[in-house]
């Protein structure tokens, strides 16, 4: 893939094709403009450089998508980033009553916690996801104010850097 990017991404980038480009192992997100290229055209040249490789489009749907945990949206004002979770997520953590140690019960509170602040660039998007976050230690026996504290101490830490 570095090779392909140093080919052909880096090209158009510097032609302006796209706009951004953005890979995670073998997700890619990529803004073009489409005054200058399609998605066809540029998932045609990506799938005629390697035949094994195969690319697949995925668009957007009423101009959102889902990239890794994020749900996209365009609208005129820009992008608003929000935690997308897939459909067959649940909503289980490790039981607040177990007997587990206290560092692994809260591991996946201070997971969502951190990702609640950094990755919705809303207000509107951060407030969903805080409820969602209480309403899972709820399913599973937190004490509410115990992820509150969390939440705090997470911000705190992200002010002081």
């Amino acid at each position: 893939m570095q090779l392909i990017e140093e080919q052909y991404i880096k090209h158009w980038i510097e032609d302006q094709n796209i706009v951004y480009y953005k890979r995670y192992v073998d997700d890619i997100f990529i803004i073009f403009d489409t005054s200058r290229i399609n998605e066809i055209t540029i998932n045609d040249i990506m799938n005629s450089i390697d035949e094994p490789l195969e690319f697949k489009i995925t668009e957007e749907t009423n101009n959102s998508i889902n990239y890794l945990d994020m749900t996209i949206n365009r609208n005129v004002n820009g992008m608003e980033i929000s935690v997308y979770r897939k459909p067959t997520s649940t909503n289980v953590t490790i039981k607040h009553t177990t007997n587990h140690p206290q560092d692994y019960k809260y591991a996946a509170y201070r997971c969502y916690k951190n990702r609640m602040i950094t990755l919705p660039n809303t207000e509107r998007a951060r407030i969903q996801e805080r409820k969602c976050i209480l309403s899972t230690a709820r399913h599973n026996g937190f004490p509410t104010h115990k992820i509150i504290d969390m939440e705090k101490k997470e911000r705190a830490k992200n002010n002081d850097k």
